[in-house]
């Protein structure tokens, strides 16, 4: 970013410097939390919501189901779910097939219309309904990325989100080879995590606040963002991933509070809420990187297993993983149930 001072007097330009530059020699300038947090992270925006992502500028976007809903339902967004239906209502589709095919139009309109506004990529999820379909998965996934290429959108700035079960995990790895970038999301465990990078993928999105509401709901108990349970799942598994030098980016997701963002500063990359975000640019306290992969490097790491087997018993062994996992896909299942609905209304 660069800080310009007006145009003088006789002056052809105007004095620009790096705003990077402007506060290490003036110190006393204070820089905000969100301002710091990009310096060490990758910050997403959490949202459908296109004003918020203008406002705080984060390099990419994720969307999903429930997100996508809350955004449809807004009088600024009726437009594109507008168009996606008048494009598919005097088509010859069954019902049942021009209801599906409205809804993938709906996620690549979204996704065009943020792809305006961040410079990186936009996470487009798949059915969660499909989750426990491998073959169903591929289909989906394949379906969407040629909507986006159809549209002039390369596959280098699109994400496939598929949730974190064995048969998204395998299906992840598949569309991996043949160039389609996945975010793997609904992940609550290092079993999950460890599939994914022996598998290839591009990228997971571990949830942090989920993880949190789970413990608490369990024990009874407040935790500090130090003990943050959720914050503590994210660094095990950033370190597992930087010790034994796997590529999968860690993308941290679903924050209840802002000390769960500052605790993972450094993590490659964090998608934050709209809030969130907010709260991040109006504070001024100092915030220090947290995660480093140097220093995973040099811990003491032991290797997990990732065939079938291991991973389902582990995976069964994690109570809260087993539960939230299950309760995310149902939940993401219901919004996408009250899309269709409001799609039929509109046919």
């Amino acid at each position: 970013m660069l800080l310009c001072s007006k145009q003088s007097a006789g002056s052809q330009t105007a004095a620009c410097i790096p705003a990077v530059s402007l506060y290490s020699r003036h110190p006393k300038i204070p820089m905000n939390q969100l301002d710091q947090l990009k310096q060490h992270t990758i910050v997403v925006a959490d949202t459908g919501d296109f004003e918020a992502m203008k406002a705080y500028k984060p390099q990419d976007a994720t969307t999903n189901p429930s997100l996508i809903l809350q955004a449809s339902q807004k009088a600024e967004y009726q437009s594109l779910v507008d168009q996606a239906i008048a494009e598919y209502k005097g088509s010859a589709l069954s019902k049942p097939a021009k209801v599906d095919a409205i809804m993938d139009r709906i996620l690549i309109l979204f996704g065009l219309e943020i792809l305006k506004i961040v410079p990186g990529r936009v996470s487009t999820e798949v059915d969660a309904r499909l989750s426990f379909d491998t073959q169903g998965n591929l289909d989906k996934a394949r379906h969407l990325i040629s909507m986006y290429e159809k549209a002039g959108i390369g596959r280098e700035r699109i994400l496939i989100k598929i949730a974190s079960t064995w048969e998204g995990i395998k299906a992840a790895e598949i569309l991996q080879k043949e160039g389609i970038n996945c975010n793997l999301t609904l992940l609550f465990s290092l079993a999950q995590a460890v599939a994914c990078a022996e598998g290839g993928i591009k990228l997971i999105s571990p949830f942090v606040g989920r993880i949190l509401d789970w413990h608490k709901k369990s024990t009874g108990k407040d935790y500090a963002a130090t003990e943050d349970p959720g914050v503590l799942s994210v660094t095990q598994i950033y370190n597992y991933y930087k010790h034994f030098g796997y590529n999968t980016e860690v993308m941290g997701a679903s924050f209840r509070n802002k000390g769960e963002i500052t605790e993972l500063a450094g993590c490659d990359l964090l998608t934050i809420s709209p809030g969130l975000l907010g709260e991040l640019q109006a504070s001024e306290e100092v915030l220090t990187r947290k995660l480093d992969a140097a220093t995973a490097k040099s811990l003491k790491i032991e290797r997990i297993g990732s065939d079938e087997k291991t991973f389902r018993w582990l995976f069964n062994e994690d109570a809260m993983a087993t539960e939230k996992t299950a309760e995310g896909i149902r939940n993401f299942g219901k919004d996408i149930v009250k899309l269709e609905k409001m799609i039929e209304a509109g046919l």
